[in-house]
């Protein structure tokens, strides 16, 4: 009940002047048109994609993403977000401006498609990433990361991603971009609201305990 009443809370617009920083709006046609994506066509297109985000979609540069097995819709809003520079960073920005929708909705077919990315297993502990991930904060409202991301950290709905598997590096790098405000293509600022208070112990810790996680 905590943890429903704390979702409810954080899904409410946080201020009046709090609006949706994407121009995607997910309408039943526009989820089926996702759904509909080609992921052979997808295939094809990636080629362009493979030297940072690796060919099986599990990027083997630090800072880059991997990109495999993640929710189609998610990776379908993150291109159209680069398109209409509601997120924007220079080499992503410059590519995805090349895509059409339907090539942007085959892309995200074809990584969806591939085997999870899984970084390794970890002997370590990570008290704060743990007490986040399971029972959140109150003092600073802050919901259980589960709650969203799911308990295997696999993502769910249409806008959260999957984060198990995911370079530890790219999270803390998001997280703090997130922090910072140079992401802000998250709806309603709800990133951005608990990026806010996190410490930077904390951002590692949570990077580290989702990129150990299948």
């Amino acid at each position: 009940m905590k943890k429903f009443i704390l979702l409810a809370i954080f899904c409410l617009p946080l201020t009046a002047a709090a609006q949706p920083a994407t121009q995607v709006a997910w309408t039943a046609e526009q989820l089926n048109f996702v759904k509909a994506g080609n992921p052979e066509k997808g295939k094809e297109l990636a080629q362009t994609c493979n030297g940072c985000h690796g060919v099986s979609g599990i990027s083997s540069m630090p800072g880059t993403p991997s990109l495999a097995g993640q929710l189609p819709t998610y990776l379908y809003k993150q291109l159209q977000d680069y398109i209409n520079a509601s997120r924007e960073q220079a080499v992503m920005s410059a590519l995805a401006k090349t895509l059409s929708k339907q090539d942007v909705a085959d892309l995200a077919a074809w990584f969806a498609s591939l085997p999870p990315a899984f970084q390794s297993n970890s002997p370590m502990v990570y008290a704060k990433a743990e007490k986040l991930v399971k029972n959140g904060d109150n003092q600073r409202i802050i919901p259980p990361c589960e709650v969203c991301h799911a308990s295997n950290g696999h993502g769910q709905k249409i806008d959260i991603p999957g984060l198990s598997g995911q370079n530890a590096e790219y999270l803390a790098t998001m997280l703090k971009e997130f922090k910072n405000g140079g992401r802000h293509n998250d709806i309603y600022s709800r990133m951005r609201s608990i990026a806010e208070t996190l410490s930077d112990e904390e951002i590692a810790e949570l990077s580290f305990y989702y990129q150990s996680k299948k």
